[in-house]
């Protein structure tokens, strides 16, 4: 606006002056000196218009000047907008990527071409069972882990060694590993959260570009909210697989008694029940626990709802364990041997696959038998040994040593009664050598062990202790047949009927001084005082 209206002037300004200029040379010319005029009227037309032009020049200037301050901040106003538009949109970019790649790095995780870790499992737990020595819950743990038998999450309760893992790597080797991942549990939740991480190729957020930015560290909320992270990632994940392919995802969280039963391990149990009850309900994701203390199952039964499910893992019986036996034996040494042997050899340590491993491939078998049930006879001694002389400092132990003979006490005479039964009715020709062959470990009710302990808070350290073993139902049994057996020769042994009744007689001593209070009353007088017994 200011440049138009000095140009317009300007102009205005020239053509007034030539016009004057023009009629002092008319003049001049009437007068008779149009020459000289001319002269001087050129020289100052010419002075007055480098005059104009330097004004011209000069707001020129001044307003080129104004418009490159204004053509850079414009300019720099731009470049920072579209710089800042574009990370943005990058950022808002590579955050809608990594989502999308958690996501499927977590479905990644159950596919069958990943996982080192699950080849040595494989590896380790060898060759698949023969058809003809498959256990009867092998079929129910194929259907849940291919995915055919949903909307609940299982709960596999049994002692160690009874082939828990053993059958749920069956199922994976059948169903080639599609859709199925395992994490082990562990009493360090720091250690637990890695492990979860691991097996669901999740980093919590640590592999994120966004740390540039300054967010929070994950770990600074420490292992129970990563967990949850890796837990709500994980059902998004299972509802894109189950999309896909109209299966759930399975995973197995083995071991799960290795939480410590404390308010923080329990709260660990039930934040992965939570998000179990809530994959199940959908159909999305089925959970599979696994334990060898019944804790766990006690634990998740009291804030279930009614999509759980336990499942009992018992020894094989005593003829399934001769025909697994005869067949690993016959892989293993490529040898064949009568059947008494392999008879004899089981009587004695049961039908437990990790002591059957350890059976066959021993070059006397027979010889091993005995071994390992001496080896588990004194480990039984060291665990509840009883000691009749005791002091004060230990009676907290041998109260426990006596509540657990007094139950191994009872289990042994329930044994030995079943067998005076079936052997009057093989004499009677009611029963055969088979039946006394096959008999099933004792059980009793979980109260009415209890009731024989005198205490109830023995029952969970002796489970823990692998001493006796609780199933889903609440019985109660010896953990194993081998311990039975070692059990019952150390009660037959001459003399323990009479140390046991004398370690109970000293507890109940000692109990007793414990219990007694003595109050002496002194009125000053020589010899004057007065005792104060009582028993609380």
């Amino acid at each position: 606006m200011g440049s138009s209206s000095s140009r317009r002037s300007s102009f205005l300004f020239n053509n007034a002056f030539k016009t004057v200029i023009g009629s002092m040379t008319a003049v001049a010319s009437v007068g008779g000196g149009y020459l000289l005029w001319q002269y001087y009227s050129e020289r100052m037309s010419d002075a007055m218009l480098k005059l104009l032009k330097h004004f011209i020049d000069a707001d020129e200037r001044e307003l080129s000047r104004g418009t490159i301050i204004v053509d850079k901040v414009v300019t720099k106003a731009i470049t920072s907008a579209l710089g800042v538009s574009a990370v943005i949109a990058l950022g808002s970019a590579y955050i809608a990527w990594y989502k999308r790649n958690v996501l499927n790095k977590i479905v990644s995780a159950f596919s069958s071409k990943r996982d080192p870790a699950m080849l040595l499992t494989f590896t380790s737990h060898g060759k698949s069972w023969p058809p003809d020595v498959c256990r009867n819950e092998q079929d129910q743990i194929n259907r849940i882990v291919n995915g055919i038998q949903t909307g609940h999450y299982w709960m596999l309760l049994g002692p160690k060694g009874t082939g828990k893992m053993t059958m749920i790597v069956e199922a994976m080797r059948a169903c080639q590993k599609k859709g199925v991942a395992i994490c082990e549990a562990h009493p360090n939740l720091e250690v637990f959260r890695l492990r979860l991480g691991r097996a669901l190729k999740f980093e919590f957020n640590e592999d994120s570009q966004t740390g540039l930015f300054h967010r929070r560290d994950p770990r600074d909320g420490g292992p129970a909210l990563d967990i949850e992270r890796a837990s709500n990632k994980l059902n998004r994940a299972a509802l894109q697989y189950f999309k896909r392919t109209g299966r759930p995802l399975v995973l197995i969280i083995n071991n799960t008694h290795y939480f410590k039963n404390d308010d923080e391990g329990r709260d660990m149990l039930l934040q992965l029940q939570h998000h179990a009850e809530l994959g199940s309900d959908h159909g999305i994701l089925t959970f599979i626990f696994s334990s060898d203390d019944f804790w766990p199952s006690f634990v998740m039964r009291e804030s279930a709802l009614s999509r759980i499910r336990f499942m009992s893992v018992y020894d094989l019986d005593f003829h399934r364990a001769v025909r697994t036996a005869m067949r690993m034996r016959q892989d293993e040494k490529g040898i064949i041997e009568p059947e008494e042997t392999f008879k004899a050899a089981i009587s004695l340590v049961g039908g437990r696959l990790s002591t059957l491993s350890k059976l066959v491939s021993a070059e006397d078998m027979l010889a091993e038998a005995r071994h390992l049930l001496a080896v588990e006879k004194e480990w039984l001694l060291s665990q509840i040994g009883l000691i009749e002389n005791l002091d004060d400092d230990i009676v907290k132990g041998q109260k426990r040593s006596l509540c657990s003979w007094l139950l191994l006490c009872e289990f042994v005479r329930m044994r030995q009664d079943e067998e005076e039964r079936l052997k009057r009715q093989i004499a009677a020709g009611e029963k055969t050598a088979q039946d006394l062959e096959g008999l099933a470990l004792p059980k009793l009710p979980y109260y009415q062990c209890c009731q024989i302990m005198a205490r109830a808070d023995f029952l969970e350290e002796l489970d823990r202790s692998n001493i006796v073993a609780i199933d889903t139902y609440h019985n109660v049994s010896p953990d194993s047949k081998m311990l039975l057996v070692a059990a019952r020769e150390v009660i037959e042994e001459e003399g323990f009927d009479t140390k046991l009744q004398n370690v109970k007689k000293r507890v109940n001593e000692i109990e007793a001084l414990r219990r007694t209070q003595k109050i002496i009353i002194r009125d000053g007088s020589p010899g004057c005082s007065i005792h104060l017994e009582g028993r609380s």
